[in-house]
């Protein structure tokens, strides 16, 4: 009898940036395939309302909330911690959460609001990293996906310090996939588009913004947070065990390999 394709019920899932947005879509996707998720941001009520409502349409109890601040090492040990004692083990991380607390030419940005950029974007990914890889060799393996962008490919007068950011994220994946691949740990980045959440909404509120800038897309129409629950259904399951290193760009065509 063959296997039934991306089957998650072994699987135990650490989300951050997930009570909202493409973070929420993302563990709907991976709990209606059977994983276990712990759900984290910073706000404890709107990740709670998200585990329930993840919780009620499945009847069953397979999300978890827990409130923590990804800039904070001690708030992120503490976050794995709990997801431990939850879940037992974590076989997949999503590093989902990110900054950009500023628009503008790098020439204006302030020192604050750079470091936090960059200690969200990138150095919390790294510290929560080695948190959690301790876990997954135990058992055998795992699956790591940070959440980049295409911002990442080109330069930005607006948003430079953050496209840095997203840079500086899929030098990290490449990097940890080649160190944790001999522990079967596989490491890869997930780049949006411009997509439709809060996080993007000066991007896209203003009507005449939105249509201008689906038109510069193939697909004439900008993302949406359902469209990255089947990417992190394959990142976490066996179907992609031989996919480490990458850079996965889904965008409706704005960035195209050339």
């Amino acid at each position: 009898m063959s296997k039934k394709l991306f089957d998650l019920q072994n699987k135990n899932v650490l989300l951050t940036g997930a009570s909202k947005g493409m973070g929420l879509a993302m563990a709907e996707g991976l709990v209606n395939h059977g994983a276990n998720v712990v759900i984290s941001s910073r706000k404890l009520d709107q990740c709670e309302k998200a585990a329930k409502s993840i919780n009620e349409s499945i009847g069953k109890q397979k999300a978890f909330a827990y409130a923590c601040n990804a800039s904070s090492k001690d708030e992120l040990n503490a976050l794995v911690e709990f997801s431990k004692s939850k879940l037992g083990s974590i076989t997949t991380l999503v590093c989902n959460a990110g900054v950009n607390s500023f628009f503008g030419s790098m020439s204006e940005i302030d020192d604050e609001s750079y470091d936090k950029t960059m200690d969200t974007n990138v150095k919390s990914n790294h510290w929560l990293i080695n948190m959690v890889t301790p876990s997954m060799k135990e058992s055998g393996g795992g699956s790591v996906m940070i959440t980049s962008s295409i911002a990442a490919f080109h330069a930005s007068e607006t948003l430079g310090t953050y496209s840095i950011s997203k840079l500086a994220v899929l030098g990290l994946v490449r990097n940890y996939a080649s160190e944790l691949g001999p522990s079967n740990i596989r490491v890869n980045a997930i780049c949006p588009g411009l997509v439709k959440t809060d996080f993007s909404k000066l991007l896209w509120e203003n009507p005449d913004a939105e249509k201008a800038s689906s038109q510069r897309m193939p697909l004439r129409r900008l993302g949406e947070a359902n469209d990255f629950k089947g990417v992190a259904v394959f990142l976490a399951s066996d179907e992609s065990s031989f996919m480490t290193g990458q850079a996965l760009t889904i965008c409706g065509g704005a960035s195209m390999w050339s």
